[in-house]
């Protein structure tokens, strides 16, 4: 008799616990139009995503400055910084992701040759916007063209 009470009661249980993980929605990250640096991990697109749409309609380039962030509004053109060397490249995000925790930027392999990030796969990088648009269709100055803007005050 034991067994019968327990069986509806673990079906039960069971069955709730399921149910918010089908009933629970992906959350969008939300974007960051403010322009400010932001420091994480770069990884690189694998090869099998040459050709592929990215998140604006364009297809990936391996060779081009493209790049994936999660919270960036396209069209954003960032400096992208190895922090283990100090290289820098210029980027335009054109797609959404990376995918994993603690990545903030997906590069393409020739901006990644470029930061010498290919070997290790990953870097330390910070990404300073350079323009962001806006939701009222304007481009805000971002961080890095605030600072050389600063950097040309001060040599005058």
């Amino acid at each position: 008799m034991v067994s019968c009470l327990a069986a509806p009661a673990l079906a039960e249980t069971a069955k709730d616990a399921a149910k918010p993980q089908a009933t629970q929605k992906a959350t969008k990250p939300k974007l960051d139009h403010s322009g400010q640096p932001r420091k994480g991990e770069a990884s690189y697109y694998a090869k099998k995503f040459t050709g592929r749409k990215m998140a604006d309609g364009t297809p990936m380039d391996p060779n081009s400055n493209s790049a994936a962030s999660k919270t960036l509004p396209l069209g954003t053109k960032a400096e992208v910084t190895n922090l283990d060397n100090g290289k820098s490249e210029v980027v335009e995000i054109r797609d959404r992701g990376p995918y994993v925790d603690g990545r903030i930027v997906d590069l393409t392999p020739q901006t990644a040759k470029k930061l010498d990030i290919q070997e290790k796969g990953v870097a330390p990088v910070v990404v300073t916007p350079i323009e962001v648009p806006q939701p009222d269709g304007s481009v805000k100055p971002g961080a890095a063209a605030l600072d050389h803007v600063k950097e040309a005050a001060n040599n005058r």
